[in-house]
């Protein structure tokens, strides 16, 4: 008995070493170090509060700042009176950051998907560069110091920023298809990881000239790498004369083997010429509407599954640190390389529940596992002692659970979103898509920056695990509907199998 195209499982990594080029290596290399880049700025800015802070509040109510000379010099740079007010401001732009970034996401999506995305990425990175430089260095040489200009620039900086992950995330679901996908991503999206360590250590070089310095440093390297993402990055096997995924329709192996997850298995096989794009092949494909994304099967359960989600991974970001020096009185420097043991957990587990979700050919089922095993390490980490050996391993397991879905959903997920079967010969709705997902998500981070600190603050920080848990139990939820039909057609899958044999 023959079991139907849809039900044919091809092994992930005989597809993937099938396809793979040099190309594929330049495109995953570029595309990794380009988004590492953006990340390092943002780290940057993250790292050197301590000293923007001190420069901006008066020596004497600083212990760590020098006395500086001439004293109309210091005085001019007197933004706020004491460090607390700083510190607020500071985390008042992270927020301002987070809003302008998300809302960023939503519209360089579709840009992405209308330009070329090389063309939009490099003129992102080497804006934002820009727009770093005058921020941290150029202020500080001129001595211009203005809380409504670094906000504005802020501003800006978040909208650049955005058109990173759309476009890096369209360009690999360009060039990489079902066949590999899960692992493939997952060890891709480590690219944020490895740029927060980059900025860190770009950083911690040049910190004792300046904070200006390391803002310059991250700034310039990052313009360098828009240069390069402009002259070296092809964003489409086409531009090199190699078919594009799915394009070889007579050969049912690849078909099978390059279409994405999100097809509609249970629609008839005569059903699946339609598309929403035009399918005269002769003409260019017209990028999909925004309304027309959000109305693609699971786009919208995703994007608010990772609202929630995304909260709870970036709380842990910009938290960790905090919570390691305040919870358990450990030193700064010690619970900041601590705290590197969360997204070394998110690395692996991204890279491993990609590998099983590609051998089940479903994305959904693996993620409720993944989340429920996520509400059992939050639970367990809130109860940690107060003992670092058994802290970084639990926490490492909390980052497998928790970022390794993330890294998922962002990557993975949206790119199988933008190439379902109603967009299929079409590359024009993945930049959409994920900008749609991502942008959701990012607001559900800006927000719960600032419930998280209100949490603390009136309840203590059981509370704010507390309200981890349940933000992670509302991701599962969101996706419950996908997740049913997913198990329904693993079952139907077996039973087809059992029949044939």
């Amino acid at each position: 008995m023959a079991l139907p195209g849809s039900l044919r499982r091809q092994p992930a990594n005989r597809g993937l070493v099938s396809h793979c080029t040099h190309h594929h290596i330049v495109v995953f290399l570029l595309t990794f170090f380009s988004y590492s880049l953006l990340h390092a700025s943002r780290k940057t800015f993250s790292n050197v509060k301590v000293s923007i802070s001190s420069q901006w509040t008066p020596s004497c109510l600083n212990s760590t700042a020098p006395e500086l000379r001439p004293y109309e010099l210091w005085n001019s740079s007197h933004l706020f009176p004491n460090v607390e007010e700083a510190t607020l401001f500071l985390g008042t732009l992270d927020t301002i950051f987070l809003f302008s970034y998300a809302v960023g996401l939503f519209v360089s999506g579709i840009v992405g998907d209308r330009l070329n995305l090389r063309w939009v990425l490099s003129f992102g990175m080497c804006s934002s560069a820009l727009v770093v430089f005058f921020f941290g260095t150029l202020t500080e040489w001129l001595h211009f110091y203005n809380k409504w200009f670094y906000c504005c620039l802020w501003v800006v900086n978040g909208l650049l920023q955005s058109t990173g992950w759309p476009c890096v995330v369209a360009v690999m679901g360009n060039w990489f298809g079902k066949a590999g996908r899960g692992f493939v991503f997952g060890l891709w999206s480590a690219c944020a990881s490895v740029g927060n360590i980059l900025g860190a250590f770009l950083a911690s070089c040049v910190l004792r000239y300046g904070y200006e310095y390391a803002f310059l440093v991250t700034a310039s390297v990052q313009f360098a790498g828009g240069v390069i993402v402009f002259f070296g990055l092809l964003t489409s096997p086409k531009e090199v004369g190699l078919p594009e995924l799915g394009a070889d329709e007579d050969d049912g192996v690849e078909e099978d083997a390059n279409r994405p997850l999100m097809d509609n298995d249970d629609a008839d096989d005569d059903d699946r010429n339609y598309s929403i794009q035009a399918t005269d092949a002769d003409s260019q494909p017209k990028a999909i509407g925004f309304f027309q994304a959000c109305c693609l099967p699971g786009v919208v359960l995703y994007s608010l599954a990772y609202a929630c989600l995304k909260l709870v991974n970036y709380s842990f970001f910009f938290w960790l640190p905090f919570y390691l020096s305040n919870n358990f009185g450990w030193k700064e420097a010690e619970a900041d390389q601590l705290s590197i043991w969360y997204d070394v957990g998110g690395i692996i587990g991204g890279t491993i529940q990609g590998l099983i979700s590609d051998v089940l050919q479903k994305r959904a089922p693996v993620l409720a596992i993944s989340l429920l095993f996520a509400v059992g390490s939050l639970f367990g980490y809130s109860r940690s002692p107060n003992s670092k050996p058994i802290n970084a391993v639990i926490m490492a397991i909390t980052g497998f659970f928790i970022g390794g879905p993330s890294n998922m959903i962002s990557s993975a997920i949206s790119a199988d979103l933008g190439r379902q079967d109603l967009v299929r010969g079409s590359s024009e709705a993945l930049a959409t898509v994920t900008g749609i997902v991502d942008g959701t998500g990012s607001i559900g981070a800006a927000v719960g920056q600032y419930l998280v600190s209100l949490i603390q603050e009136n309840l203590g920080w059981m509370w704010v695990f507390y309200f981890f848990i349940l933000m992670t139990s509302s991701t599962i939820l969101f996706i419950s509907p996908l997740i049913v039909r997913e198990v329904k057609l693993l079952l139907r899958e077996r039973r087809l199998r059992v029949l044939a044999e």
